[in-house]
């Protein structure tokens, strides 16, 4: 590790270099007072589950807590985010949630997502490093942002690979102004992109997840390479290759006979996406190693995993409303490194929903899910659900 370790040191020590230049320069843009430089927006999803459901033990840790029994309404996200160009060659982003925490009692309570700023090497800012909390660059719909994405939940095989989907670090990314003009119109567009991470992008960063003290003394690096086709009848394809590598720390439960609680964290994917222009499709698989629970010896192993989903989805204008009917299948083999034991997974789920997009402030997906999940831990070392709900999200944008 001690190559990464310059690395990123001397990745610091450059930014840190230009955010004093940066600093020294007068600034005269906009306005004289940065906070007047800064944008306001967010949105908030909620949710509903239970309508039609052909059992109360559906669950999922990490997408949606309100799955199953005693599942109600269900503020899944309410988002607030903070984000502009606060001098020459430097933007800021702060992003805060106040969503409904799961467990035995429900509460709200305000929690930090993102923040980092970009400090850009040129003035096309087509070289920058982020530094702060923000989102590892592994996985399209990872970095798709929540308020984008068709289906209520990320998948598992590739969101498993972080927490939150962040953590802390310092990433550099490239992209070209052409190719930064494109991925600003996927997302604005509405045709569910998932925002500039650079067409080239590598990154250190802690790598037990956002929100999470490091519990040991490796650094994870990522690498990803992206691209945004454009063909002459207009028709916008990405492909992308990511992968990443690190130790990673698990929580042990008293049932768990393991001796070690530090385990090899390494994975690559790829991606394609067809933008739905109006016919889409989308799809991403990982194949990797890392820890997860044996129930046959109750301790936790370091293991082969592997999964991925495909989605197809078609955009359909009508007047000032669009619809989006999608179907999405996921599977995922392997286990969660930050649940408890690195529980055991086998998931196989099929999704049949539509996306109406009544105006640009108000969305509403309605969502049938038939589900196929084994998950197992030292506390329920067998433990298999089969079922099927209606699912419904209203998200307000602002």
């Amino acid at each position: 590790m001690d190559f990464f370790r310059k690395a990123m040191t001397l990745m610091v020590l450059l930014c840190l270099n230009f955010t004093t230049e940066l600093i020294a320069q007068k600034v005269e843009s906009v306005s004289s007072n940065w906070y007047e430089r800064l944008g306001f927006g967010g949105y908030t999803q909620l949710r509903y589950n239970r309508l039609f459901e052909t059992t109360d033990q559906l669950e999922c840790d990490q997408c949606d807590k309100s799955l199953g029994a005693d599942g109600g309404f269900f503020l899944r996200r309410s988002r607030v985010k903070f984000a502009g160009n606060v001098a020459p060659k430097m933007y800021a982003y702060l992003q805060f949630d106040m969503a409904t925490s799961g467990g035995n009692s429900l509460s709200h309570l305000l929690s930090l997502k993102d923040a980092y700023f970009d400090v850009a090497l040129d003035d096309e800012r087509e070289y920058r490093f982020r530094i702060g909390q923000s989102k590892v660059p592994y996985s399209f719909e990872n970095m798709q942002s929540s308020s984008n994405r068709l289906a209520l939940d990320r998948n598992d095989a590739l969101n498993s690979a972080a927490k939150d989907e962040r953590d802390l670090g310092v990433f550099f990314y490239y992209t070209p102004v052409e190719i930064r003009k494109r991925l600003a119109f996927l997302t604005k567009s509405g045709l569910k992109g998932s925002g500039d991470y650079g067409m080239f992008g590598f990154g250190l960063y802690n790598g037990q997840g956002a929100g999470r003290v490091e519990k040991n003394d490796n650094i994870h690096a990522v690498i990803r390479m992206t691209y945004p086709f454009e063909f002459t009848n207009g028709q916008l394809v990405e492909t992308s290759i990511q992968a990443y590598k690190g130790k990673y720390t698990i929580p042990l439960s008293e049932g768990n006979l393991s001796n070690q609680d530090l385990f090899d964290d390494e994975r690559i994917g790829g991606t394609l996406v067809v933008y739905p222009q109006p016919f889409g499709f989308q799809t991403e698989y990982n194949i990797g190693k890392g820890p997860e629970f044996n129930p046959g010896l109750m301790t936790t192993e370091l293991k082969k995993l592997k999964g991925g989903y495909a989605q197809v989805m078609y955009r359909i204008e009508k007047g000032d409303h669009t619809f989006i009917p999608f179907i999405k299948y996921q599977y995922y083999d392997g286990g969660k490194k930050f649940e408890i034991d690195a529980r055991s997974y086998l998931v196989k789920d099929t999704e049949i929903g539509v996306e109406w997009q009544y105006n640009k402030y108000l969305e509403l997906v309605a969502l049938y899910m038939i589900s196929d999940r084994t998950f197992e831990d030292g506390i329920r070392p067998i433990h298999h659900v089969q079922g099927n709900t209606l699912r419904l999200q209203l998200q307000l944008n602002y």
